[in-house]
């Protein structure tokens, strides 16, 4: 190469790969309908290329103008529970790839026990949550247990920034680039 001296640098504040994930997670959980929680979930395979995406909501085919979204009520049916499917199911079903075998799923909440069978069973090696909020209930701790004994391996997200803001008008900003040339 020639020896060029380039006074412009690289960004040093981009997104770093778990940021980028968790943020795609984030975003798709914006897609549920669900009025008290957006879960999203985001399958990542060892290349850093995603290979699934969902969100909480109500399963396909099924209107979810009929359904409960409630939080309790008198009759369990008359909840959004017996019906909403999680995020981490609908990015397994949502795969784009043969399999999600190894796979690293990210996602907004620790995964529950009905979750964590289906991680297991999908061969997902590694969960990265943000929030552990249900950590003391039953599910919680079924869920825990499975994910031990299978050997998948849980983190919690740690987060270097609190927000991520996506500016649709910035591109059409001027840069340094634009200028013209004298």
């Amino acid at each position: 190469w020639p020896d060029i001296t380039c006074t412009t640098k690289k960004r040093e504040d981009y997104l770093e790969w778990p940021e980028y994930f968790m943020a795609v997670a984030f975003l798709s959980a914006q897609r549920s309908k669900d009025p008290s929680s957006q879960v999203g979930a985001c399958i990542v395979n060892q290349e850093n290329k995603i290979v699934g995406i969902g969100y909480n909501g109500m399963p396909n085919g099924c209107d979810d103008d009929q359904l409960p979204w409630a939080r309790s009520a008198d009759d369990r049916l008359d909840t959004k529970y017996p019906y909403v499917c999680h995020a981490e199911l609908n990015a397994i079903m949502n795969k784009n790839s043969a399999d999600v075998k190894g796979c690293t799923m990210y996602v907004a909440l620790f995964p529950c026990n009905e979750c964590a069978k289906l991680i297991i069973q999908a061969g997902i090696k590694v969960v990265v949550y943000l929030s552990d909020k249900y950590h003391d209930t039953p599910e919680m701790t079924a869920s825990r247990r499975l994910l031990n004994m299978a050997g998948v391996q849980f983190q919690q997200f740690k987060p270097k920034r609190t927000e991520i803001t996506i500016d649709f008008n910035s591109i059409n900003r001027p840069t340094a680039l634009d200028s013209p040339t004298k």
